[in-house]
């Protein structure tokens, strides 16, 4: 399946009917609180399985996924996800090698936002993005509040930091 730029993967509060294997692209998790605040937590990125949470069994999805860039996904009934798992012991150290590269992943976001300035954890971050949408400038995807968000910083302070950058 394709989604384009914009286009909503998965949306919070949807039951996990399906699973997603991302083939190539990027997605932004965003989550609606009650009180209005719209918080980006997650991004995803090729050959990750998702939602994460929903990789042993289901549970209702937390997050709305939106892409980021053209991207394509195999979509996995969840039903049959969770027969291959209980009948293929080799599925299982699939699961856990998911689940290990996406702690290693949260480590690294981790540790860059507890280095040095804030002009050091935009640079990390847009390397990092760079990796995966190569040539493609990170304020072409995300916006200056969701940049903050990523790197622990008022919108302000990334205006500022992106103006320096010329």
């Amino acid at each position: 399946m394709i989604l384009y730029k914009g286009d909503a993967l998965f949306h919070q509060g949807d039951e996990c009917e399906n699973l997603y294997r991302i083939k190539s692209g990027l997605f932004k998790v965003i989550r609606l609180h009650e009180n209005g605040n719209v918080v980006l937590f997650n991004i995803l990125y090729p050959d990750e399985i998702v939602p994460h949470h929903s990789l042993v069994s289901p549970k209702e999805v937390l997050g709305t996924a939106i892409a980021l860039v053209q991207s394509e996904v195999e979509v996995i009934p969840a039903q049959q996800w969770y027969r291959d798992l209980q009948n293929n012991p080799d599925k299982a150290m699939e699961v856990a090698m998911q689940l290990q590269e996406k702690l290693r992943f949260m480590q690294e976001r981790l540790d860059h936002l507890s280095i040095g300035t804030p002009a050091e954890r935009l640079e990390l971050l847009g390397d990092w993005l760079n990796q995966h949408v190569p040539g493609t400038h990170l304020t072409d995807y995300l916006t200056q509040e969701e940049i903050g968000q990523l790197i622990g910083v008022r919108r302000e302070t990334v205006n500022r930091l992106l103006k320096a950058l010329g």
